[in-house]
């Protein structure tokens, strides 16, 4: 057995750990001007390079603003992010989730969900259909959390996939962190089962070719998640 070389998070990554923290914490608001790089390195004891980097990173994420010589300055992350923004907020505390965030994500996957199974219903082959067959198979042999929260979501990108869109699978693709790690608090909390259950009842109203019953599972599915017996909020 060989295991993979281990490596410290780069003084780069703490940085960019450290001001995201203070932002999402609320230390930081939104709107308020950060200490020129110069200042930033002497007080964190690291090179204007590491600051720099890491400015520039946050940036990219959605937390920060640069403005041509104003400053660097803490942004709404809500209206300049992006899926690398929510990525990181997903890391925030061991993967702390807020409920907003966590209901916004699981309406979108609703529509997302719709838009997916009436493509596939219309364009799928039979054999693509029972390709995806066989990994609800291979979902209702999972035998732990995490298990099951890889597999649905390698059903849904492939779901997805054989309704013939190409931007669908990966807008889909772009979700899979944040929805690995919700359908894996939902059989942790519901067991992997019920997660079985949702996909293969999905995909036998796929299988005949029937749009009422797909929309209707797809709605109850997923508002027992969002406001029912099975939600997924808190930790």
């Amino acid at each position: 057995m060989e295991f993979a070389r281990l490596s410290a998070p780069s003084l780069k990554e703490l940085f960019v750990q450290q001001v995201r923290d203070k932002i999402l914490a609320g230390e930081l608001s939104v709107g308020s001007r950060l200490p020129p790089e110069r200042e930033l390195a002497r007080q964190m004891q690291v090179s204007r390079a590491v600051v720099n980097g890491g400015v520039a990173e946050l940036a990219r994420q959605g937390f920060l603003e640069l403005r041509p010589r104003q400053g660097t300055f803490v942004a709404d992350y809500r209206r300049s992010g992006n899926m690398d923004t929510l990525i990181a907020i997903m890391d925030y505390k061991g993967g702390i989730i807020a409920n907003s965030e966590i209901r916004a994500i699981l309406e979108v996957r609703r529509a997302l969900e719709h838009l997916a199974c009436e493509l596939a219903i219309d364009c799928a082959s039979d054999e693509d259909l029972a390709g995806l067959g066989a990994i609800v198979d291979e979902l209702g042999r999972a035998e732990t959390p995490g298990e099951a929260a890889r597999i649905a979501f390698r059903f849904q990108h492939e779901l997805a996939f054989v309704g013939g869109n190409s931007i669908l699978p990966l807008i889909y693709y772009s979700f899979r962190s944040p929805v690995i790690t919700l359908w894996e608090r939902f059989c942790s909390r519901h067991s992997v089962e019920a997660l079985y259950r949702n996909a293969s009842t999905l995909l036998e109203h796929m299988r005949g070719r029937d749009k009422a019953a797909v929309s209707r599972w797809i709605d109850q599915y997923l508002n027992e998640a969002i406001r029912g017996s099975r939600q997924i909020y808190g930790r």
